[in-house]
């Protein structure tokens, strides 16, 4: 009598991943840190009985059993000085502080994607956080100057005005300068829904609360946030959480870019981020410098966007959008801000105010890569374009009175038509994705057409000529 034996085939455990564990074992606390709250002054908090490195998360239980977070972001005397990450309700003096972590944390993974984080990386979704994700830093090291690969490759963002006048590269950093309500956000909502990236990590720091629901359902949809990961910290959130978002979205950013991915981070608002940190850098007894904003602004900022980039693995193209208060160009944040980056597309309220979407104000926006992105025919065309748009807008005032008569200067009756046809060839509906191919080639059909009407035998009205879709009879 043969007995039939069953071999059971276990598969081995899934063991943690090693480095996530060395970095809990070296961040880890091995004794128990309290304090006491001593004061609270506005926003922030000072502590007794206990030392604390700046940038360390401790946890405030109050007399009533609430708990609430803060950061420690300076000192008086000896005593840390926090900022609170949640609400300050019901904080007094006197009650227990306990510090949880000497930097701040999160999980990080494939895993993210399609979910929607607060500040610290912790789901406001409705859903538990997957199991297989690993602990990182949130704040890391940017890569050295000699770890930067070149950027070499053009970077496809879908809206036909950047791809063909402004060609970004994979791993170029931008800012999209503008003032409140000219369209920043649209723009973004284009580049996310026309890009060519494997992952989408999306900042909104400092942001209107109802905007969060709208892009994630309106403008990523179901099918955009399968690569898409959003952290949010809206307006009405404590300073240091604002500020606290911007390292997460970063941090998550390089984790997808240290798995070999291309990463596109869009960032709105980087000024709304420079805000909250002078709101820390003012409560730490900083000196307010330049136009109120204290040293550490301008110390902090080149920190957060240097962490973009390429590396050895991977990429991460980045956008920051920056609120031009006033429409002042030249304030402190745009300012210092253009001098970090690697291009700005600047948006134009007369544009808006005229229905052209995206409102780009091309002579006023630069790529600084495109040269290295493009051949030299494609170069060409578009400093020829950039030369006649600069002669039409030199001599407005003289077409605007009617005092322009074409036959009068070649040059000047070049410009007009570009300027036409130009128009017609920056709109586009922004739910609308154009690819580069098509956005050069559409390009080299506006020199074209603008040559034809330019010449003085010619008659036929530039109106009834769409440069982008398909010529009319004329």
């Amino acid at each position: 009598m043969s007995v039939k034996t069953k071999t059971l085939c276990l598969s081995p455990p899934e063991l943690p991943d090693a480095g996530s564990l060395r970095s809990q074992i070296e961040s880890a606390i091995v004794f128990k840190v309290t304090g006491r709250v001593a004061a609270v002054a506005g926003e922030s908090i000072e502590l007794e009985g206990m030392t604390a490195p700046i940038g360390a998360i401790c946890q405030i239980e109050t007399n009533l059993g609430q708990r609430t977070r803060g950061r420690v972001i300076g000192f008086n005397g000896v005593r840390p000085v926090l900022a609170p990450l949640d609400t300050l309700e019901l904080v007094t003096a006197g009650d227990s502080v306990r510090l949880l972590d000497n930097q701040q944390h999160l999980l990080v993974g494939d895993d993210l994607c399609g979910r929607i984080l607060d500040a610290f990386g912790e789901p406001i979704d409705g859903a538990p956080l997957s199991a297989r994700l690993i602990r990182r830093k949130a704040d890391q090291k940017p890569p050295t100057s000699l770890e930067r690969s070149a950027i070499d490759q053009p970077f496809e963002t879908g809206v036909r005005v950047i791809d063909g006048m402004l060609t970004c590269g994979k791993g170029q950093r931008l800012g999209v300068f503008a003032g409140s309500g000219v369209g920043k956000s649209t723009l973004l909502a284009m580049i996310a829904n026309g890009c060519g990236a494997d992952r989408v990590v999306i900042a909104m720091v400092g942001e209107r609360g109802r905007e969060v629901k709208e892009f994630v359902e309106n403008v990523l949809g179901q099918n955009g946030m399968t690569r898409s990961v959003v952290v949010v910290a809206t307006s009405d959130k404590p300073a240091a959480q604002r500020v606290a978002a911007a390292w997460t979205a970063t941090s998550i950013a390089e984790s997808f870019r240290d798995q070999g991915h291309h990463v596109l981070l869009l960032f709105d608002s980087i000024t709304r981020f420079a805000t909250a940190q002078r709101e820390l850098g003012l409560a730490a007894g900083e000196p307010p410098t330049v136009r109120g904003y204290p040293p550490s602004v301008f110390q902090v900022l080149p920190r957060l966007v240097e962490r973009t980039g390429r590396n050895a693995s991977g990429a991460i193209t980045a956008f920051y959008t920056v609120l031009v208060e006033g429409d002042d160009p030249n304030e402190p944040i745009a300012d210092s801000l253009r001098g970090l980056l690697d291009g700005h597309l600047v948006l134009s309220r007369e544009l808006a105010e005229a229905a052209i979407y995206p409102p780009i104000d091309v002579l006023q926006s630069i790529s600084r890569l495109q040269p290295k992105l493009v051949d030299r025919e494609m170069l060409d065309r578009v400093g020829a374009i950039r030369h006649h748009l600069s002669v039409y807008r030199k001599n407005a005032d003289l077409i605007s009175i009617g005092a322009y008569r074409k036959g009068a200067d070649e040059t000047l009756d070049a410009a007009v038509a570009i300027d036409e046809v130009f128009r017609k060839y920056v709109k586009q509906d922004w739910r609308d994705t154009v690819s580069i191919s098509k956005s050069q080639e559409q390009l080299l059909r506006v020199i074209e057409t603008a040559t034809e009407f330019s010449r003085p035998d010619s008659t036929p009205s530039l109106s009834k000529y769409d440069p982008i879709g398909t010529s009319v009879d004329l």
